[in-house]
């Protein structure tokens, strides 16, 4: 699958702005992830933008729905498992189990507290942001409320990595990306 195609399917079923963000922003952070750690950007990429092509239109059948609509694109099935692993716990049973999916598991909602947290500073931007700023914000409950913070935890236990380092290196991610985001948001037709 093409990206040009990954995005026509993605604003086949998301019209919201902030559902296209979002998918733009995990996207991001998946391609930061694969390139800091050896592995193909553009799949990995994919599996970001599309990981909630079915979450807008089918909210209660979230991770359900994604395997019909993805493959009206053809997608393989190693992205249709990914992208439905994200969902583990809370949607489905598909436990996380490359590396990828794990990722992915772990930075889905971790994105949504980096962005509130954002969008809270008089910049509105992530790029003045540190790093004990997020984890103040983070051991927040009542900030973002609808982040699960365990999701996270369990994502970063998944990995093997520490709670600093997720936060750390996901925030970097958004930092580097945001320009290009915006960019690609404001073009949008």
């Amino acid at each position: 699958m093409e990206r040009t195609e990954a995005m026509e399917l993605l604003k086949k079923y998301n019209q919201e702005p902030f559902h296209i963000y979002h998918a733009l922003c995990v996207e991001a952070v998946m391609r930061y992830f694969a390139k800091k750690l050896g592995h193909e950007e553009e799949f990995w990429g994919l599996v970001g933008l599309l990981h909630d092509v079915d979450f807008e239109k089918y909210p209660e059948q979230h991770c359900e729905k994604a395997p019909e609509l993805l493959k009206e694109k053809n997608a393989p099935e190693k992205m249709i498992r990914a992208i439905c692993s994200h969902g583990y716990g809370m949607h489905n049973e598909i436990k996380p189990e490359h590396e990828m999916e794990k990722i992915l598991y772990t930075t889905d909602e971790l994105t949504g507290i980096i962005f509130a947290a954002a969008k809270m500073r008089p910049s509105k931007s992530t790029k003045d942001m540190e790093l004990p700023s997020l984890k103040k914000k983070f051991k927040d409950k009542k900030f973002a409320a609808g982040c699960s913070r365990d999701i996270i935890r369990n994502g970063a236990e998944m990995l093997g990595w520490e709670m600093d380092e997720v936060l750390g290196e996901t925030l970097n991610a958004m930092k580097e990306s945001e320009d290009q985001i915006n960019d690609e948001l404001e073009n949008l037709e």
